[in-house]
């Protein structure tokens, strides 16, 4: 089903689940891991049977961003992947959902450590499940580095800003609960049991209709930054082609009927 040797991808249903794969570095970020990525995000795009993304991480961590020693220029594994990255410059910022949205909404399935590139690529999702232990945080100024997965433009629009500066500025580790708390993540669950609450997620918006989801989450982000008179007027645009789709139909009938829909995207 693809994948790399640093990022697994399987089937859950309608719902493709992609699986940072390097637990011995807790997942820090690599070329096979971002090409991995960026291919995941592509089929899910591509395949009308999936309905719903998880991203997750293996050996109890999300991810704890770029790999340092990579960025120093001691190497990166993977040198055979170097030809995707040339043939795709943005390759890397797409893997990490800086310049790339999926069609399919994102659910991020977060255990131990999600900082830096991690807490990077989780604003790029759309739903947030973390275990209690969970650990947030962008640490670039702590390395005299700057985040440039998108934080400084994010983060401000995601949380207050108040909060935002505050993590931006002190570089400090954030627990799963204060995440919660500043609105960063949406559910805190019992440890090793986040994946299990992102699939029921999922599983609830795969009952759903995709043209409806896909068409709800699109205008969302689309209307996020216009007057709410620009944004009224393109969810028009977005929604009332929905109402005239199969799938609507089906979606009143079967609620007539009081009997679960059969949506088949059309």
């Amino acid at each position: 089903m693809g994948g790399t040797e640093h990022l697994t991808v399987q089937r859950e249903g309608a719902t493709l689940v992609l699986t940072l794969n390097r637990p011995d570095a807790k997942n820090a970020l690599s070329l096979p891991m971002l090409v991995g990525l960026y291919d995941g995000w592509v089929a899910a795009d591509e395949d009308d049977a999936i309905r719903s993304i998880v991203l997750t991480g293996a050996g109890g961590s999300f991810c704890a961003g770029m790999d340092l020693k990579a960025l120093a220029g001691k190497g990166m594994a993977g040198q055979q992947y170097r030809d995707r990255l040339t043939a795709d410059p943005d390759l890397h910022w797409k893997a990490m959902l800086r310049h790339h949205r999926p069609r399919k909404p994102v659910i991020a399935a977060v255990e131990g450590h999600c900082v830096a590139g991690g807490t990077e690529i989780l604003q790029g999702t759309d739903l947030r499940v973390a275990g209690e232990s969970a650990t947030f945080g962008l640490f670039e100024v702590r390395h005299g580095l700057f985040p440039i997965g998108g934080s400084t433009v994010r983060l401000q629009r995601q949380i207050p800003r108040t909060h935002a500066l505050e993590m931006l500025l002190t570089g400090r580790p954030y627990t799963a609960h204060e995440a919660a708390g500043i609105g960063l993540i949406g559910h805190v669950v019992p440890d090793g049991t986040a994946l299990a609450k992102a699939l029921e997620i999922a599983e609830q918006i795969n009952a759903c209709g995709p043209l409806a989801v896909e068409a709800v989450k699109a205008s969302v982000y689309e209307t996020a930054e216009m007057t709410e008179t620009d944004g009224l007027a393109a969810e028009l645009t977005r929604g009332w082609p929905v109402f005239d789709t199969a799938d609507a139909k089906e979606g009143a009938r079967a609620f007539a009927e009081k009997r679960p829909p059969v949506y088949k995207r059309a």
